[in-house]
C-alpha cells in the first residue's frame, strides 16, 4: 500500500487548506526572518526542499537568490510555475522525491519549512534526506529546518480541533500521540458545501536534543535551535522549532 504522502489526490485536496490567503501572505515575513538568520548573499544559489505551491521560493526569487523549488505534487508545481511566470520570476521547478533528489555541492542555503520533514515510516529515510542535503550545500552553506517540535507539540496540544481554513471550508482535525511520543497520528475531515473528504496523516516527532544529535552525525557544525524564525530563544515560550546548521 502507498504511504499517505504519495497520495496525489490528497494533496490535491489539501491545497486550499494548506495554502490559505493568509498564510501566503506571511512568506513575505518569513522569509525576512530566514535570510536575518543566515545571512544569506544577495546572488546566493537555494533548494526549498517540500516546495509546495511555492510561496517562499517566489520570495527568495524577489529577493534575487537563485532559487531551486523541489516537490513530488505535479499539481503544486504547475501552480508554482504560473505563478513565477505571473509576476516574472525565474525558478527552477522540478518534481523529485526528496529521499533521492541531491546535487552535490551546489547550494548556498537549504530550506525545509512547515513540517516538509518527518513523513517517512523509516528513520533512516529523514536520515537520507538529510544526508541529501549533506552533500548538495557547499562548503558553508546553511540548512534551516521549521517544524513542530515534541516538545512545542506537548504544551500546546487539543485532541481535537476545527477552524475555517477559507470561505465554505471547515477542517476537522484530531490528534493522537502514539509510539512513545514518536509519532502523531492526524485526521482531518474537510467539510465543503455538501462535500466530506477524510484524511489521515503521520508524522515524526523530534525534540531539539534529538535532532542536534542527527545532524551532527550527519556532519552539520554550528547547529542552533530557535524558538521560531524570528530567532526567539527555544524555550518553555518556543512557538516553533527552527534549527539552523552549517555544512563545514
Amino acid at each position: 500500500m502507498d504511504e499517505w504522502y504519495e497520495n496525489e489526490t490528497l494533496w490535491d485536496e489539501l491545497e486550499p487548506v494548506l495554502f490559505t490567503p493568509d498564510r501566503m501572505k506571511q512568506a513575505v515575513t518569513e522569509v525576512d526572518q530566514i535570510l536575518a538568520l543566515v545571512s544569506a548573499a544577495p546572488n546566493a544559489i537555494l533548494l526549498d526542499l517540500g516546495c509546495g505551491v511555492g510561496r517562499h521560493s517566489l520570495e527568495f526569487a524577489k529577493r534575487g537568490l537563485r532559487v531551486t523549488g523541489v516537490d513530488r505534487t505535479a499539481s503544486y508545481l504547475e501552480t508554482a510555475s504560473e505563478c513565477a511566470a505571473a509576476r516574472k520570476l525565474n525558478v527552477e521547478w522540478i518534481a523529485a522525491d526528496m529521499r533521492e533528489f541531491h546535487r552535490d555541492t551546489t547550494f548556498h542555503l537549504v530550506v525545509s519549512l512547515l513540517t516538509s520533514f518527518g513523513y517517512f515510516t523509516d528513520l533512516s529515510d529523514d536520515r537520507k534526506v538529510l544526508d541529501n542535503i549533506f552533500r548538495s550545500l557547499v562548503p558553508g552553506g546553511m540548512f534551516v529546518l521549521d517544524i513542530m517540535s515534541k516538545e512545542v507539540l506537548a504544551r500546546v496540544f487539543r485532541q481535537r480541533d476545527w477552524q475555517e481554513p477559507s470561505d465554505g471550508v471547515i477542517l476537522l482535525e484530531e490528534r493522537a500521540v502514539t509510539d512513545d511520543w514518536s509519532r502523531l497520528d492526524i485526521r482531518w475531515i474537510i467539510l465543503r458545501g455538501d462535500q466530506r473528504r477524510e484524511h489521515r496523516f503521520r508524522l515524526r516527532l523530534y525534540a531539539a536534543a534529538e535532532l542536534k544529535d542527527i545532524l551532527a552525525d550527519t556532519g552539520f557544525i554550528d547547529i542552533k535551535a530557535f524558538g521560531s524564525m524570528a530567532g526567539s530563544p527555544y524555550d518553555q515560550d518556543a512557538e516553533r522549532l527552527v534549527m539552523t546548521a552549517r555544512k563545514p
